[in-house]
């Protein structure tokens, strides 16, 4: 009977905490459930992407580079770019959800990822209560539902639950392999020994997130990396053991290895495409973004309103944060081993306070790859398991279960108030054009969406692109405009649009065989001159006219792809390339699950205890 007692216990431990926070996620979604979900900054950029994506896959595409709909039917190579686990991911809930619920779903495993991820983390400090609460904390965060709600940064959200399994694999004291040899490991100085702890069972799941930030998010894969080594230093010193060190290295080197089949092709091909467009708009530098910042600018009047929000939002987080710290190192007092574990957490909230001042510019413009970030809040992903993890710390009483239900009810409150006001501060209300049942009206009619900047060809203009456009037009000059702007010429992102009535095209003609990334055309056509394809302008393409590779594609101010073609008979076929980048990042993926495979199973064998 106590055996049975005592297994009952360990279950509803180990399962009461996770579903707390299940449930606290789905009291997080629950305003999306009753108003339809809220239409962020990003909302139109995901629900394009999957849809295009779902489209790939029943045609066979398996790993999609192509997005069809976007520029109006023209596409960009926008899955070449953009890391694949949340269009994938949304893209499969599509298949068994009404897409009216699949951004609420994924919103819903996202904050439950975060709280159970940050769960994990805080049991690695705080008793079964508190982790649970931390959790909790974590995924009711401001800058959680913040990103949930008014960004919809499907992406970025991921971060949440990456980054604390990152600093639990990453800060996790190594164990030997051998419990018969814990002792003289543990106290060795040897190399071989060291190379021992630093391949503990940590390596591994440290590797596959690194993976993972990097495939779910480009600025997430930046930050967790250089947080990686910031900590892995800091736990070094603090330690005086390099195993750290080695550790996040051989984890840094495999997870980007692993992620490599979209890391090399995304990093090679930039030149192919005008990414700096992700950078240069005066809204999405570094400058414009610090703390409580201000400008006289009229153009950016509303990226201060965010950014006043987003400051609030920082300014709250960080003091929570170092209020909790203070308070859990105080009753930390008679724990030295422990308050070690917790300043390595401690140095990140004054880290993230000093990047979102002026004073950190030169850092921001020295370390490679970090003014990609755009926002200097876009740290705020990496403070909200800590701030979560000190919050509970300073909150949670020791003792006295009724003092413990009592903060957790306050708590619940709390939750609660955070889920009204993000309902009501954050919730972006979806117009007729942006909601779910409009935009697939309109991807259904093939009209296709507005494009995204940085995807364009070096020397295209979205601007110039018009809608409208028919799949294929005769023109005589490779030049030819196509497409007029509207009557109200000076509108503030007006669309040029084409009619047959314009004249532009002496023919016009549409493909036989219509498939993402796969095109054929036969026709006669009635004198020789240029086929103007509504189809951007990428080197991945593979044109061929008549048998032959197109000798040379004239450049467009639109970036649409012209070819020069002779009158009667002919047969056109454009189709994907898989280019020399592409293999090569392939083979380096399969490389580095081979040798995630071969430290497995050397762990493994080292854990084998030795026969006399």
């Amino acid at each position: 009977m106590a055996f049975f007692r005592s297994s009952i216990h360990s279950i509803r431990s180990r399962f009461t905490g996770p579903a707390i926070i299940l449930m606290a996620a789905a009291l997080a979604v629950t305003p999306q459930l009753i108003k339809g979900n809220s239409c962020g900054h990003d909302f139109d950029f995901h629900l394009i992407s999957w849809l295009d994506a779902a489209n790939s896959w029943r045609h066979g595409i398996l790993y999609p580079h192509w997005a069809a709909s976007a520029n109006f039917g023209a596409g960009e190579p926008r899955f070449l770019f953009y890391p694949p686990l949340t269009w994938m991911l949304g893209a499969a809930l599509g298949f068994i959800l009404p897409w009216t619920l699949v951004p609420i779903a994924l919103t819903f495993l996202l904050l439950a990822g975060t709280g159970l991820a940050t769960r994990a983390l805080a049991r690695e400090y705080l008793p079964e209560g508190a982790a649970t609460l931390a959790g909790c904390a974590a995924l009711f965060s401001g800058y959680a539902l913040f990103t949930a709600y008014e960004r919809t940064a499907f992406g970025e959200l991921a971060g949440g639950f990456w980054i604390p399994l990152l600093l639990l694999f990453a800060l996790r004291e190594s164990r030997p392999f051998r419990a018969e040899a814990e002792e003289n490991a543990a106290n060795s100085t040897s190399a071989g020994s060291l190379w021992r702890r630093a391949l503990d069972g940590s390596l591994l799941p440290l590797s596959l997130v690194v993976a993972g930030c990097w495939l779910s998010n480009a600025p997430v894969g930046v930050m967790s990396c250089y947080l990686l080594g910031a900590v892995a230093v800091a736990a070094a010193l603090l330690h005086r053991s390099w195993d750290f060190v080695l550790r996040a290295a051989a984890a840094a080197l495999i997870g980007t290895g692993l992620a490599s089949f979209y890391l090399l092709p995304a990093a090679w091909e930039q030149r192919w495409v005008d990414i700096r467009q992700a950078i240069d708009d005066p809204g999405e530098r570094i400058e414009s973004s610090w703390l409580f910042a201000r400008h006289a600018d009229p153009s950016l009047a509303a990226h201060d309103t965010v950014l006043l929000k987003v400051s609030f939002l920082a300014a709250s987080m960080i003091a929570v944060a170092l209020f909790g710290a203070m308070v859990g190192w105080l009753r930390r007092a008679s724990e030295p081993a422990a308050k070690r574990q917790w300043l390595l957490l401690a140095l990140i909230p004054p880290a993230i306070l000093f990047l979102q001042l002026p004073v950190s510019l030169p850092l921001w413009n020295l370390l490679p790859k970090l003014r990609f970030l755009q926002f200097p809040w876009r740290w705020l992903v990496v403070l909200e398991a800590p701030m979560a993890i000190f919050f509970a710390a300073a909150v949670w009483p020791r003792t006295k279960l009724w003092l413990q239900l009592t903060v957790s009810a306050l708590c619940a409150a709390f939750f609660l108030s955070a889920t009204v006001f993000a309902a009501h501060d954050f919730f972006q209300v979806c117009d007729s054009d942006d909601a779910v049942s409009g935009m697939m009206s309109v991807y259904r009619s093939g009209a296709g969406f507005q494009g995204t900047g940085e995807y364009a060809p070096p020397g295209a203009d979205n601007s110039n692109l018009a809608s409208g456009l028919p799949q294929l037009c005769l023109v005589s000059d490779p030049g030819t405009l196509l497409g007029l702007p509207p009557a109200d010429a000076d509108a503030e992102d007006a669309i040029p649009a084409w009619t047959s009535a314009q004249g532009s095209c002496d023919t016009t003609l549409n493909w036989q065989l219509d498939e993402p990334e796969r095109y054929r055309l036969q026709a006669n056509l009635p004198h020789p001159g240029f086929l103007v394809l509504r189809l951007r302008s990428y080197p991945a393409w593979r044109v061929i006219v008549n048998g032959r590779p197109a000798a040379s594609l004239p450049q467009r101010d639109d970036g649409l792809i012209a070819v020069a073609v002779p009158q009667g008979p002919i047969v056109l076929t454009v189709d994907w390339n898989t280019t020399r980048d592409v293999v090569a990042a392939r083979w380096l993926s399969a490389l580095a699950v081979f040798l995630l495979t071969g430290l497995w199973l050397l762990r493994r064998n080292l854990r084998q205890p030795h026969l006399s």
